[in-house]
């Protein structure tokens, strides 16, 4: 136990107030402080029995980086957007070709090939209690609007065998897969999700393994500016500032803007707070 000293013991003891409740006063109030912070996603250096270096890098999400027990589904917290609403479909649409094809298709066979697309989206992307989800049988599901420097919060569950990932501006991906699924370790699923999967010249493989297990939730913070990369899986970091490659055109920069997508691999997916700031 922490001893008085100085002025401010004598000032302590003058007023008749037991030193150790005061020690226990002051821990217990930088424990709350750190609570509070681990909740927004905050990091710290303790000094004592002090926190300081409180720097909020992100919403609600508890001291693992996953969503809190009574954190309000789909509501995004300050500064940022719900991609995704609770209730439908409102701001998504239907894959049509990728970002190298798309520029070359006229507006008619734009418009025509949309519509086919949203209406096989609506077949097979429903919302289930404020959850998305997928059945397997369709395509990937994209956001309406497109994004080039953002910051994006995503909760995801696969079940078992599951494989998935998320498209940044068009462009494949971060990986999400079953890292426990022994079909998969050829491809480097032990290694965890998160990876920047489809690159050949930059790290293609997470720094950590950071998932839960098939049929848990995770959460994923992802930071995009220019073509670089960051990404916290459950608050770990797992892709510290790593280049992502064009896949559909490699001797190119990637895109500066394009839509985020969410990836399917023919198996059943589940996603929900789903949040973006974009970045200047």
């Amino acid at each position: 136990m922490a001893r008085a000293s100085g002025s401010f013991a004598a000032l302590i003891r003058s007023r008749g107030v037991d030193w150790k409740t005061v020690v226990r006063a002051r821990i217990g109030a930088a424990a709350a402080v750190v609570a509070f912070g681990l909740s927004y996603g905050c990091s710290f250096v303790l000094v004592g029995t002090v926190a300081v270096g409180m720097v909020a890098v992100g919403p609600v999400v508890g001291a693992a980086g996953i969503a809190a027990a009574d954190e309000p589904l789909n509501t995004p917290p300050e500064g940022f957007v719900a991609l995704f609403n609770g209730r439908d479909l409102t701001g998504w649409k239907g894959l049509v070709g990728n970002p190298k094809t798309r520029p070359l298709m006229k507006p008619e066979e734009m418009a025509a090939a949309q519509k086919k697309a949203d209406e096989r989206m609506n077949a097979h992307w429903k919302v289930v209690d404020g959850t998305l989800v997928f059945d397997g049988k369709g395509d990937n599901l994209c956001t309406a609007k497109d994004y080039g420097n953002f910051e994006l919060w995503c909760d995801w569950k696969i079940e078992k065998g599951g494989d998935s990932g998320i498209y940044l501006r068009g462009s494949p991906q971060v990986q999400i897969w079953d890292t426990e699924h022994e079909p998969y370790f050829k491809l480097g699923a032990e290694k965890g999700s998160a990876g920047l999967w489809n690159n050949q010249k930059n790290a293609r493989m997470p720094i950590a393994k950071a998932d839960k297990k098939a049929g848990e939730w995770n959460r994923f913070w992802i930071r995009m500016v220019g073509d670089k990369v960051t990404i916290k899986l459950n608050g770990v970091l797992v892709v510290d500032d790593t280049v992502l490659e064009n896949y559909w055109e490699r001797d190119k920069p990637l895109y500066p803007r394009g839509s985020i997508e969410l990836q399917n691999h023919g198996n059943t997916l589940y996603f929900r707070n789903i949040y973006v700031k974009e970045l200047p």
